[in-house]
């Protein structure tokens, strides 16, 4: 199963994409998606949709996991991020992914265990859980990964199976996979 998150941000908006085969969580791919100075705000929403629309349809994830909107210092800000959501929503929808949504608190119990874990204390959990040699950099990287890792968490016992291998015995997407008819 591949789970895609994203931690949506008007300026950088991180993305990061986990696979599991129900034991183990391992990396596909992370970064950020960053906004030109130079442009303007509905230049800048164009090209988180259509980042996000272009690894969606590399990473083929099973699902979306988005960080939801929680408090912003003021209107302005919460207005922007809304924004900013509302495009990476409509990407996922555009794909044809369930999109789920969890709390900024509830994304850092579910990876670090503590709902006010600080930047750092994510990245090296992050560290921890996929096994790789250094934190994901920059911080909005790492958040989305935390998101994905929330919903692979969230999943209730039993309810991830084995991915599915193919003729040379490498996991393949759960959208390939169609079970052997009898007969």
């Amino acid at each position: 199963m591949r789970i895609f998150g994203i931690d949506p941000g008007s300026e950088r908006t991180g993305y990061g994409c986990v696979e599991t085969d129900g034991r183990a969580a391992r990396l596909v791919t992370c970064g950020i998606i960053s906004a030109l100075a130079s442009d303007g705000f509905p230049e800048r929403l164009e090209r988180i949709h259509r980042e996000l629309s272009a690894l969606l349809i590399a990473c083929a994830p099973d699902c979306v996991a988005i960080e939801s909107l929680f408090h912003a210092v003021n209107a302005r800000s919460a207005l922007k991020l809304g924004h900013a959501r509302g495009v990476a929503m409509l990407a996922a929808v555009e794909f044809g992914c369930p999109v789920v949504e969890y709390t900024p608190a509830a994304i850092k119990r579910a990876v670090v265990g503590y709902g006010r874990a600080e930047k750092h204390q994510v990245q090296q959990m992050i560290k921890l859980l996929l096994g790789l040699a250094h934190p994901p950099s920059p911080h909005d990287a790492a958040d989305a990964l935390a998101v994905a890792i929330c919903h692979l968490h969230s999943i209730p016992p039993g309810g991830l199976k084995a991915v599915p291998t193919n003729e040379t015995g490498k996991p393949r997407s759960w959208r390939q996979y169609r079970p052997p008819t009898h007969g």
